[in-house]
């Protein structure tokens, strides 16, 4: 089964990341991966989102309609998003790692008979995304919670 994953420990509470992560409608204001589509469906356990995807800076972003399928306040996000043949699950990580230290882990699984086919043509695009999206949040987490505190 294809998947990426993206790692980065953060400087500040792991309620300070959770609020960025969960707040898609400011996601405008650091993150250049993942758009949100319609601020007034927040994320709530079962429901459905719009949201766009943009691997690379620039690129014509794609619109998805995932179903979350996991809250877990201050700790997991999950969604899943179907087109057939093809099934996307992104998984959302938050720990402890000290005091005022958390690690944020992003993990996406793709599946299906289309996954295969699709993978080495977003391999590295996906990747650098995740990637970017970690960075982007760090900054933006750790930037915030200063301004707080």
């Amino acid at each position: 089964m294809p998947s990426f994953y993206a790692e980065i420990d953060i400087n500040t509470p792991r309620f300070e990341v959770w609020d960025a992560l969960i707040h898609k409608e400011e996601w405008h204001h650091w993150n250049t991966f993942l758009y949100d589509g319609d601020p007034s469906r927040p994320f709530v356990q079962g429901t459905e989102v719009l949201l766009a995807l943009r691997r690379l800076e620039g690129e014509e972003a794609t619109e998805f309609q995932p179903k979350v399928t996991l809250m877990q306040p201050d700790s997991c996000l999950r969604w899943v998003s179907k087109v057939p043949g093809l099934r996307s699950e992104h998984v959302f990580e938050l720990a402890v790692i000290g005091p005022n230290r958390t690690r944020y882990i992003h993990r996406e699984r793709l599946s299906g008979l289309l996954s295969r086919l699709f993978f080495p043509f977003i391999r590295k695009d996906e990747k650098q995304g995740l990637r970017r999206m970690a960075y982007q949040l760090k900054r933006y987490a750790e930037w915030r919670y200063r301004q707080r505190y």
